[in-house]
């Protein structure tokens, strides 16, 4: 009797079950789902593969009982990305374009993951998740584009920031609930008209927290309101779900308890006080300390901390008088008849009064030069520090990899008098540039939350009596050092910046939100000199 021929084994699939069709399909279903890098996350299931097994035909079950595709689908088959409608979609199965053997394993699969609940953001740093081919046999495995990877920090891994994120969720729900959608809107409200002092600070968080209440309230689907839920956490900026623990929050709660509009506003401005505001109130702590000491050294961040006063060079100017010359070029022998051949005619009428934002865009394009009339008032004088080291590392939050800005900004709490600032008062001062608050140079990523302001840096202006201080706040650091604010803080108050002898760009400035009627002589193309009155920003 002849030998019968054997079944096929796990290591021998039948020709025909279009096995390459499966792999490309799902690889064609992630390139497809992911090429606008949104989001993705995992959702509670459990034994996928069990399922993939159960739905295939049952020829094929024992072929595709394989142990490495079995790991994949069990830890990534459940991804998923959610759509503007809250509509969780598979990131990885499609039935349409799954080969006919296994259309109804696909279909069971994306059934499944679809209607499974979210239970967390998903992130990784693996370039390739799954294992493509081990020998002569190929896996199921897809490759992720580099905008979908996400780079853990040094101090913590994707595992714990991933914990972190489950964490902001449940926080997150607790503050949509303490604080009901009316609430949300009469703070956003108070908050855009600029009624409470420092209001662009909050008022951020508090217009992502009323487009959430309006998504979700305009979602009667429960799941798809979760899901937009997770949506706005996976993309939140840091410490925005935690309402009830911020500014936000001490807000909405004394308008929950129907307290009187002064007093609200007395008690937001005393928390808002830059003394105060994102400022530990106590002395570091022996284990935070400790931690510091580590953090840092996992950042290699000593060296960044090292500040010296900024030079023009340092910042990123809006304006510079017309005639500057490079600082390497030699004076003209004719230069002094230049000077003599332009001599200014003031225009003899009272100061033109004008916003910042209409000054900008009438007055600077043809201003040759400006001076500030310098009051014997207390001002708002500024100082601009920057990083001692060409290469620190970043230690600021809008210090970005693609564009390197170390530079931030230092006032003193009810303004300080000219003197200390090397001024003189009553008299015109020369400005030698313009520019925004240090993080607002970047037009993609502006930091607004940091407030909006513009600076006249003015000529020979420098803090004759500083003595310390590092030039910046806690609240401009990076996430990284947010567990470590007390120690940072105490840091900054001892610190000591260098070369306030030869500082240059340290001046006059300006905020939004304020009045300042302050007056800047300009001269303009033609030698016409105004006096024009800066009142508000806009």
């Amino acid at each position: 009797m002849p030998d019968l021929p054997s079944p096929p084994t796990a290591q021998m699939p039948p020709i025909d079950d279009h096995y390459d069709e499966l792999l490309a399909s799902v690889r064609a279903r992630f390139g497809k789902v992911t090429k606008d890098k949104p989001s993705l996350f995992t959702t509670r299931t459990s034994a996928l593969y069990q399922v993939f097994l159960d739905a295939v035909p049952i020829e094929l079950r024992q072929v595709n009982n394989c142990s490495v595709c079995r790991h994949f689908v069990n830890r990534y088959g459940g991804l998923v990305i959610v759509g503007s409608d809250g509509k969780a979609r598979p990131a990885l199965w499609d039935p349409e374009t799954a080969p006919e053997p296994y259309k109804s394993a696909i279909r069971a699969l994306a059934k499944v993951v679809a209607e499974a609940p979210i239970d967390g953001v998903f992130l990784s740093d693996e370039k390739v998740w799954g294992t493509p081919r081990t020998g002569d046999w190929e896996h199921i495995a897809v490759t992720p584009s580099k905008d979908l990877l996400h780079k853990p920090t040094v101090i913590k891994t994707n595992p714990q920031i991933m914990a972190e994120k489950r964490h902001d969720h449940e926080t997150l729900l607790r503050g949509l609930e303490a604080f009901p959608i009316d609430i949300v809107k009469q703070a956003h409200s108070l908050l855009s008209t600029e009624s409470l002092y420092r209001s662009e600070a909050v008022l951020g968080v508090a217009k992502w927290l009323l487009e959430l209440h309006e998504t979700r309230a305009a979602t009667k689907n429960s799941r798809a309101r979760d899901n937009l839920t997770w949506l706005a956490v996976a993309r939140a900026p840091a410490g925005f779900c935690h309402v009830r623990s911020s500014m936000i929050g001490t807000l909405l709660e004394d308008l929950a308890a129907g307290m009187p509009f002064a007093e609200v506003k007395s008690r937001f401005a005393a928390k808002m006080h830059p003394l105060q505001y994102q400022r530990p109130q106590a002395a570091p702590t022996a284990g935070n300390l400790a931690r510091a000491e580590k953090i840092v050294e996992a950042l290699k961040s000593a060296g960044a901390m090292e500040r010296r006063f900024a030079r023009l060079g340092d910042i990123e100017t809006l304006w510079v008088p017309k005639n500057a010359k490079p600082k390497e070029q030699k004076a003209g022998v004719f230069d002094h008849l230049k000077s003599a051949a332009k001599i200014a005619v003031d225009v003899d009428v009272p100061p033109v009064t004008m916003t910042w934002e209409k000054f900008q865009r009438t007055v600077l394009p043809e201003a040759e030069s400006i001076e500030f009339f310098v009051p014997k008032s207390n001002q708002s004088y500024i100082g601009m520090v920057t990083a001692k080291h060409a290469d620190a590392p970043p230690i600021l939050q809008w210090d970005f990899e693609d564009r390197r800005n170390r530079v931030s900004s230092y006032v003193y709490a009810g303004g300080s008098p000219p003197a200390r600032w090397n001024l003189k008062p009553d008299v015109y001062h020369p400005v030698t540039a313009i520019a925004l608050q240090p993080w607002m140079w970047n037009p993609k990523k502006v930091l607004t939350h940091h407030g909006v302001g513009v600076i006249f840096i003015l000529k020979d202006a420098r803090d004759r009596d500083y003595k310390q201080g590092a030039g910046f706040f806690p609240g401009y650091l990076r996430s990284e050092y947010h567990e470590i604010r007390s120690t940072m803080e105490a840091y900054a108050q001892n610190a000591v910046v260098e070369g306030k002898d030869t500082a240059e760009a340290c001046g006059i400035s300006l905020v939004k939100g304020s009045t300042w009627n302050l007056d800047f002589r300009v001269t303009s193309k033609g030698g016409m000199r105004v006096v024009y009155r800066l009142d508000r920003w806009d």
